[in-house]
């Protein structure tokens, strides 16, 4: 269809429709909670996932943007880690750490994954969080993953969480709540828009479950899925409000417990890039910009939250 006159300003009326209906808008203003204990503090973080510029690079464009610090793989690299740790003094960003294994084999991923551990916590993070274990491993196996982060959660002070991640220990719902059932001091990365995934839905029918999950949560993925993916294209439009809407009635469960408790509680925004970002097809173009995604989270969840 060529665009006419008409056309165009057809579009752009629809345009403007739309930006008004931004189902985030709505969330960009402090919601209804009490005063704060004590030692809440809430700490938002960038993802360097997509990003092909330097550490130092990096730092500057998400120090610019407002970001407290950001989530990155551990550096096994020990050039690359030093690039990773002067960039974030001197940018005076705080960091947390991703730690995880890739072997099929249970005995070389618990390896890989104790090889990355170790040196992690050591690293002073302020958080780690663990792709740990897989699907099919059995739930002993898993089991010592747990055990191993609990050992050195305890001796090192770092707080360790594992994500509930495809394919990882907490792939789904109803595996997860056996592990939490199981063992007290498992805590957890929400990331929510998995299990929304897995489930095709919005977990209605595991409510108490998804309660369960909300009580050990200490780090959020404020990334929004849906039922026939993990990442919606643009949580900006007005057609994925229902997932918007569910996805920050869980937030807003645990930042409410959070300063009840005093506690301090971090976020990650995650929107990612192709291939979680859908792309148009042959040209891999992406359907919208990744970053400004990620920075419009931030500000919702810095107004609405902090």
């Amino acid at each position: 269809m060529s665009i006419t006159r008409r056309n165009f300003l057809a579009l752009s009326a629809l345009s403007g429709t739309t930006l008004a209906m931004n189902p985030l808008e709505s969330l960009s203003k402090p919601f209804a909670h009490h005063t704060a204990a004590a030692g809440f503090e809430l700490l938002i973080f960038a993802t360097n996932w997509g990003y092909t510029g330097s550490w130092d690079e990096f730092c500057a464009a998400i120090k610019k943007e407002g970001y407290d610090g950001a989530e990155a793989w551990y550096p096994l690299d020990a050039t690359e880690r030093k690039s990773f740790l002067d960039a974030f003094h001197k940018h005076n960003l705080k960091y947390g750490f991703l730690v995880g294994g890739s072997e099929a084999d249970y005995q070389k991923h618990f390896q890989q994954f104790k090889t990355s551990l170790e040196p992690a916590a050591l690293a002073n993070p302020v958080y780690i969080n663990c792709h740990s274990g897989r699907d099919h491993f059995s739930f002993e196996q898993n089991k010592t993953f747990i055990d191993l982060t609990t050992e050195v959660s305890e001796r090192t002070k770092v707080p360790i969480y594992h994500e509930t991640h495809r394919s990882r220990i907490l792939y789904a719902a109803p595996v997860a709540r056996q592990y939490m059932e199981k063992i007290a001091p498992l805590r957890i990365t929400l990331d929510i828009s998995h299990w929304c995934n897995v489930h095709e839905s919005f977990l209605v029918d595991q409510t108490e479950t998804v309660a369960l999950a909300l009580s050990r949560t200490g780090h959020i993925h404020a990334r929004i899925g849906h039922a026939e993916g993990p990442q919606v294209n643009d949580p900006r439009a007005p057609e994925w409000k229902d997932a918007v809407d569910a996805h920050f009635a869980w937030w807003d469960k645990v930042v409410e417990a959070k300063r009840k408790e005093g506690k301090r509680l971090t976020m990650l925004t995650e929107f990612g890039p192709i291939d979680y970002m859908p792309a148009v097809p042959y040209t891999r173009q992406a359907l919208a910009n990744q970053w400004e995604i990620n920075v419009h989270m931030l500000k919702t969840l810095r107004a609405r939250y902090a």
